[in-house]
């Protein structure tokens, strides 16, 4: 007698979260998105393989060591060919680590891996996977790129199991994308929350056992977060956005997690018609030409990571044609630009509740560190009075609710940069001057305690309260 075979069972997976439900819910109860539960099956548990696995638990129990028994592991970083590239991932590719690749469509990721691939296939075994174009459209890309080498291997497949025998000997693969390939032990269609979270823990299985260093690309949401399972981000050892308008020659690659770097590097890149190139020069890359002419603008010395750059923060304001004020920023925090405007109407006496408010960090950077609040503070009080900021000066500083101006990190290397670029002028926190009292016969040092003394030591507009 046949026995009867039991229907396979389903489930609801948010594809932002990863929360599981038994049936579809509009929206998530974990993180509150709409239409982001999306099916998919559930595997039996063998219970002969679960079993052999409580055995293989037990053994491991007895292979935990005290901290003082365990060694240090020195990682070896290999160049990538490009230095910028390099410098975000602090220092060079380390081997069996997993590097998450995200951008939007056309800014420029596969160009970027397809260098760094034909570069790496000098001296080592690499596979080039790509689930999304045939071989030749990677040829032709190639040879737009002026790269030729004969050890640079190239595969179409989207079968996860089929790229796993494939790699042989590869010691690093490109992945392009995670959200094209999919694994036969799911029946689910590739891209789903199953099939990426599957995927990503079988690449890093085989990246841990075999020494094996990926590169993966992944696609991004219309709202510019990784697409797929939280969790995706997680199992990786480093995620790196690639951002810049398609447009723009200049690009910007950030690092948000790094377990072998800092993950607040910033790497600048020009896109040219051979590929890519790292920009080590970037002094004026965020700094406008006309600044000091007219109103509104200020420069802040930003740190990302282990590098520190000049950026120009530009406002305009506007009367407004409404009855609600407009406020809209780009490169600096929305929330952040509503708090200091609110300060600086409480504290300052500058009106801005009939006034659209326009804020932009040049070169498309993206400013979230608490030092840039009094740059953003002068470049509002300068184009509110019509008044502007010496080209040649630097403001930095974290301003509190009360007015008050806290002292910041790296406050030495900020005006050691400052010094380097050329600029006569520093105004920054006085809890911060004896750490830089070493660069006064260098540069004009402006220790101030609350933003009213800013605005009056910038002339912007003389105050009478904080003074």
């Amino acid at each position: 007698m046949a026995t009867k075979q039991k229907a396979p069972t389903s489930q609801f997976v948010c594809s932002t979260c990863g929360f599981v439900a038994p049936k579809w819910l509009g929206k998530c109860p974990d993180c509150g998105n709409f239409n982001t539960m999306q099916e998919e099956l559930v595997r039996e548990t063998n219970t002969a393989k679960t079993e052999t696995r409580r055995g293989v638990t037990d053994m491991l129990k007895n292979r935990a060591l005290p901290l003082s028994k365990i060694g240090y592991e020195k990682f070896d970083r290999v160049n990538s060919g490009i230095s910028e590239f390099d410098t975000v991932l602090g220092g060079g590719i380390v081997r069996g680590s997993l590097v998450l690749l995200g951008g939007d469509p056309g800014i420029g990721k596969s160009t970027l891996l397809t260098q760094v691939a034909a570069y790496l296939a000098k001296s080592h075994p690499t596979l080039y996977v790509s689930a999304e174009e045939s071989c030749s459209q990677v040829k032709m890309r190639c040879e737009r790129l002026g790269v030729v080498s004969d050890n640079l291997l190239l595969l179409n497949e989207t079968c996860l199991e089929d790229i796993e025998t494939a790699i042989g000997e590869s010691k690093f693969v490109v992945i392009d994308s995670v959200q094209a390939i999919y694994t036969e032990s799911l029946s689910s269609a590739a891209g789903s929350v199953g099939q990426v979270r599957e995927c990503a823990a079988k690449l890093m299985r085989i990246a841990k056992s075999q020494n094996v260093t990926f590169f993966i690309i992944g696609h991004v949401t219309k709202e510019g977060a990784l697409a797929g399972p939280k969790v995706l981000e997680h199992i990786m050892d480093t995620v790196l956005y690639f951002e810049g308008q398609q447009e723009d020659n200049y690009k910007l690659l950030r690092a948000v997690k790094n377990r072998f770097g800092s993950a607040q590097e910033v790497g600048v890149f020009e896109m040219t018609e051979t590929g890519i190139k790292s920009v080590s020069d970037y002094a004026d890359l965020f700094l406008s030409e006309t600044r000091g002419l007219a109103a509104g603008s200020a420069v802040t010395p930003s740190e990302s990571g282990n590098r520190c750059m000049n950026v120009e923060i530009q406002t305009l304001i506007s009367k407004t044609a409404y009855g609600m004020p407009r406020r809209m920023s780009l490169g600096v925090d929305y929330n952040k630009l509503v708090v200091l405007i609110a300060v600086l109407e409480k504290r300052c006496g500058i009106p801005f509740f009939s006034s659209d408010v326009y804020i932009n960090a040049m070169g498309g950077i993206k400013l979230d560190e608490p030092s840039v609040d009094l740059a953003i503070c002068a470049a509002l009080a300068s184009a509110a009075n019509d008044v502007p900021i010496d080209k040649f000066t630097a403001v930095f500083g974290e301003v509190g609710l009360t007015g008050e101006i806290r002292p910041v990190t790296y406050a030495d290397k900020r005006v050691n940069e400052c010094i380097k670029t050329g600029f006569k002028q520093v105004i920054l926190p006085a809890k911060n001057m004896k750490a830089c009292e070493k660069f006064k016969d260098k540069i004009q040092l402006v220790p101030v305690q609350y933003v009213g003394q800013m605005i009056k030591a910038l002339s912007l507009r003389p105050m009478q309260n904080n003074d």
